[in-house]
């Protein structure tokens, strides 16, 4: 049973999420009688708050696929009651208010709108939103319904109809809230920045910028302007708060005539990012104006101030109310219980607290003590919600049979079988304590059976590259130069990049600030954090270009960068004539060790005596004068071979003379 209700306990911690609360709540509109509340299996409850019952339960046919993202009550309906039969002056109507339309915004865009009157769904509100619904708001007289989405637009429906009157862009993100106005002419909404619009012409009217994430919580905070020097136009003079995720400030502005406020003129401080807020509005300008915020972490915070003009300091809680268990059993232990909305009674000094778990959770009413700094409230939640483990959920029914009476069985006839008796589970809750205590051991054996021999345990090698990124992780964090140390000195591409690849993006910058700071020391260090910062830098370039101050982020990575590029050049060339000079040394070393090294001759050649040369000297005279006296006796020769040519020539010119004169 004890582990039962622990697992309550941390199923009632786990109903908050980042973006608030993660299954969306909603008090009935004037007064919080009724609560709407989304379970985490999509099922919508709807609480009674005075007697804590359940009044409603409904399931919608894609609960599933499309969860419920946001839940918004309409007007009171107003029902007269009186007899049936015909009213005398005497015999007044009574007219009663109650609540009946609750609107239902899902993850794919539509929205429904079910009446708790008649317990079933009215209409189905489609056509204008394509994607995640996340705030719907009700119309002063419920004709109309005002939604937004992720799809950057806003629309307004016909309630009647169930049909969209207009639908226009509302930022260029996604909507995250939107509110009407306290005389349902202007529209507030917040994306990023938060735009008031005009109802009838559908123009922004004014643009206040302040949250630098998306804003989760939008209200007006007066009716009435707090000066009275101008006429009132419905919308001038009047404040409104704004919070957004992961932000700690509640921020509150004022509607000025004169466009000077684009800045927030005050604002509240938590301790947490706001989850649910509601507001007691002030009847006139003198009294304070009451807030209730729940956090995040489930705490509630009070505030109450006078909303008259502009204030710097942030202010605090006036008052902080948390719950908890009581552990005054010897088995419990106290537990913190998680708040999930609050809201103001009409009467503004009583407060009706949620907590506990969206199965079934605890309403209750709480005066109102703003006097005490802090108040923790012990309430025994394990009493409250019990869960029946020890009957189990059958419909099978076994009979209870005595234990001497025999039961036939399908087989042979006359057979018989004995029926075991039945054993309590008294009785088996003791032979299991008898049986762990006949078998429980002493602490030396248990010691003996735990094998610790170190050298049995075989090495795997190095940790893989998941571990090195949650040691990193954590050595950024932590700032251990040790862990750090251990994880740098990779030298492999592969695991660095693994490491870097698995890395989440919050350390990405501390990251490169140690990668830099590492880089000044000495240059083998260096020359190992550059492979670091290779794969940092082509890993995360598209997370690192979405920073708008990245570069005074790494302008001492970049000046230490471009120093060492700068005198890469000269230290190339100092290298290259290095190593020219070493290469001529070295060549003028091989020379004078290859001259001094012994060498012996292939071929000799040895010359004759001088006789034989006087006579070798004579016999080349004699065969160069038998030259000369050949060469006179061809060209006698040649000379005159050539004069018969000449006379035959002469010869046969005259007759060929003779010839032609004769033709003559």
């Amino acid at each position: 049973m004890r582990n039962i209700n622990t697992w309550l306990l941390v199923a009632m911690a786990s109903d908050v999420d980042a973006r608030g609360l993660m299954f969306p709540c909603a008090f009935s509109s004037k007064r919080p009688d009724f609560l709407a509340l989304s379970s985490p299996d999509g099922r919508i409850r709807v609480w009674d708050s005075h007697s804590g019952s359940l009044r409603h339960e409904y399931v919608p046919s894609a609960h599933l696929s499309a969860s419920c993202t946001c839940l918004a009550w309409g007007p009171n309906r107003v029902d007269k009651e009186g007899p049936q039969r015909k009213k005398r002056k005497s015999e007044a109507a009574v007219s009663t208010e109650q609540p009946d339309l609750l609107a239902i915004g899902t993850a794919v865009g539509s929205i429904l709108l079910y009446s708790t009157v008649k317990g079933e769904l009215q209409s189905r509100l489609d056509g204008g939103h394509d994607s995640r619904v996340n705030c719907i708001r009700w119309h002063q007289d419920g004709t109309y319904l005002y939604s937004c989405a992720d799809d950057k637009h806003i629309v307004e429906w016909e309630t009647q109809t169930g049909k969209v009157k207009c639908k226009w862009k509302g930022d260029k993100g996604s909507v995250s809230c939107i509110c009407t106005s306290p005389d349902g002419k202007m529209l507030l909404t917040a994306g990023r920045t938060i735009k008031l619009w005009d109802l009838e012409t559908k123009n922004m009217y004014r643009q206040f910028t302040g949250h630098s994430s998306a804003v989760s919580v939008l209200m007006f905070a007066t009716v009435q302007p707090s000066s009275e020097s101008h006429p009132f136009d419905g919308i001038t003079g009047l404040y409104f708060l704004s919070g957004a995720t992961d932000d700690r400030l509640l921020s509150v502005w004022q509607v000025r005539a004169d466009g000077k406020d684009r800045n927030a003129v005050l604002s509240f401080t938590l301790h947490d990012e706001p989850a649910y807020v509601d507001i007691a509005l002030s009847e006139s300008k003198d009294e304070p104006v009451k807030l209730a915020v729940v956090c995040r972490n489930g705490q509630l915070h009070l505030f109450e101030h006078i909303l008259n003009g502009f204030c710097r300091k942030p202010l605090a809680p006036n008052s902080t109310i948390q719950i908890a268990t009581s552990g005054k059993d010897e088995q419990s232990v106290a537990v913190p219980v998680p708040i999930l909305a609050a809201a103001f009674c009409p009467d503004g000094q009583s407060l009706m607290l949620v907590y506990g778990s969206t199965l079934h959770p605890i309403i209750e009413s709480l005066a109102l003590n703003t006097n005490e700094k802090h108040i923790c409230l012990v309430r025994d939640i394990q009493k409250s919600v019990t869960l029946l483990t020890e009957q189990a959920v059958t419909k099978i029914r076994t009979p209870i049979v005595p234990s001497g009476t025999k039961v036939l069985v399908p087989g042979v006839p006359g057979h018989s079988a004995a029926i075991k008796p039945l054993t309590t589970d008294k009785g088996k809750r003791s032979d299991k304590r008898k049986t762990d205590t006949e078998k429980e051991l002493s602490i030396e054996e248990r010691l003996c059976a735990i094998d610790l021999d170190v050298m049995k345990v075989k090495s795997k090698g190095l940790p893989k590259t998941d571990s090195h990124a949650v040691l990193l992780v954590q050595g950024l964090e932590s700032n251990d130069s040790d862990i750090l140390n251990k994880v740098l000195q990779t030298k492999k591409d592969g695991p660095i990049k693994n490491t870097v690849s698995r890395l989440p993006v919050h350390a990405v910058i501390p990251l490169l600030h140690e990668l830099t700071k590492r880089m000044l020391g000495h240059p083998n260090s260096a020359l190992l954090m550059v492979r670091w910062l290779k794969a940092v830098l082509t890993l995360h370039s598209s997370y690192l270009s979405t920073l708008p101050d990245l570069i005074p982020q790494l302008g001492m990575l970049y000046q230490l960068m471009e120093s060492r590029v700068k005198t890469l050049q000269k230290l190339t060339r100092l290298h290259g004539k290095l190593y020219l000079l070493i290469a001529q040394v070295s060549s003028s070393e091989k020379m004078q060790n290859m001259g001094d090294a012994s060498q012996t001759a292939k071929l000799v050649y040895e010359e004759e005596s001088s006789s034989e040369e006087g006579s070798e000297d004579m016999v080349a005279d004699e065969s160069d004068e038998n030259w000369e006296e050949e060469e006179e006796e061809e060209k006698e020769y040649v000379e005159q071979s050539d004069e018969p040519d000449t006379s035959e020539q002469q010869v046969n010119g005259d007759s060929d003379m003779n010839s032609d004169s004769e033709e003559e």
